[in-house]
């Protein structure tokens, strides 16, 4: 049986990628896509899943939840997360968007879709998690009701990269985060040591692109792929950088990759290490876990799970031609 799955998003054309491939994964049954402020706007976010859902037109759509608030403000990273997705998150793409009909904050969606099929429904967050933690304000029960949340973000052991410590999805909204992780909410964090070893080579994008379907869809998924190759390339990157689908296939348990058990929490209040995700492995420490971290994964086995999804993505969707 499928895995439901709603997906809270701030596409960015990393997350715009996970959302392309989680639709047309048949062992996936995206039930929501959320949108959430942080490497782009709210309303951003909330138009850019509307133009992934109509671009692939998967059978079932999605209920899409909407949000405000402004993209995060740190200028370093701002700068070059405009230079690898663009203003608005999606490369140089224009299209247009009609407003939301039946319009349903990302948060009230989540309690709602939870609330409709208890303890089927898994959350990936690709963003930061300002919609979990009013989520749970609104429903204090929904850790009971889901099936599991993961949770792109965080570091474990490694530098950050919004400031020395601190994991972007994290750091921008620290207060958040920190509700989450002390809520009881099943909760598997994939860090970014572990995510950011899925790396596709230049070599490997031109490949794809060249495989893609010389389809309406197709091209805008390749223009997506070129506008971030060429974007890594100027900022002297080795490569395309997968952390959003290494966070899907822990999702969708598509790949193999190891888990440990461990308390984690978040700082909230250092001048230097605002955002940082604290781990205690103290010898002899006997505080009771809270969360499981990802310590692993077969990156080579998310990138083949990428270049697979990707090709049957460009054959799918309405023509617009």
């Amino acid at each position: 049986m499928p895995q439901k799955l709603i997906i809270d998003a701030d596409p960015g054309i990393g997350d715009a990628l996970a959302v392309v491939t989680a639709l047309v994964d048949p062992s996936a049954e995206v039930i929501g896509l959320t949108a959430v402020p942080g490497a782009v706007a709210g309303h951003q976010a909330t138009r850019n899943l509307q133009f992934l859902t109509d671009l692939l037109d998967p059978i079932k759509h999605p209920r899409i939840g909407q949000s405000e608030g402004a993209a995060y403000a740190g200028d370093e990273y701002s700068f070059g997360h405009a230079r690898a997705s663009g203003i608005q998150g999606l490369g140089d793409l224009e299209f247009d968007i009609f407003d939301l009909a039946n319009r349903r904050e990302s948060a009230k969606l989540i309690v709602d879709l939870a609330q409709e099929f208890p303890q089927e429904v898994r959350v990936l967050t690709l963003g930061p998690l300002t919609n979990l933690a009013s989520a749970l304000e609104l429903n204090p029960d929904l850790p009971q009701r889901l099936d599991g949340v993961v949770c792109l973000g965080g570091t474990d052991g490694c530098p950050g990269d919004i400031s020395a410590v601190s994991e972007f999805n994290i750091g921008s909204d620290p207060e958040s985060a920190a509700m989450v992780f002390a809520s009881e909410i099943p909760l598997t964090l994939v860090p970014l040591n572990v995510s950011s070893r899925c790396v596709l080579t230049f070599e490997d994008v031109n490949a794809l692109t060249d495989l893609i379907e010389d389809s309406a869809n197709g091209r805008t998924l390749a223009d997506l792929l070129q506008y971030s190759l060429r974007a890594h390339r100027e900022q002297a990157c080795e490569g395309l950088i997968l952390s959003e689908l290494a966070a899907l296939v822990v999702a969708l348990r598509a790949e193999s990759y190891s888990i440990e058990a461990v308390r984690c929490a978040v700082e909230t209040s250092g001048t230097l290490t605002r955002g940082m995700t604290v781990i205690d492995r103290r010898s002899g420490f006997t505080g009771q876990s809270n969360l499981d971290i990802v310590s692993s994964i077969d990156h080579h086995g998310v990138v083949d799970y990428f270049s697979r999804s990707l090709k049957r993505a460009s054959g799918t969707g309405q023509s617009r031609d």
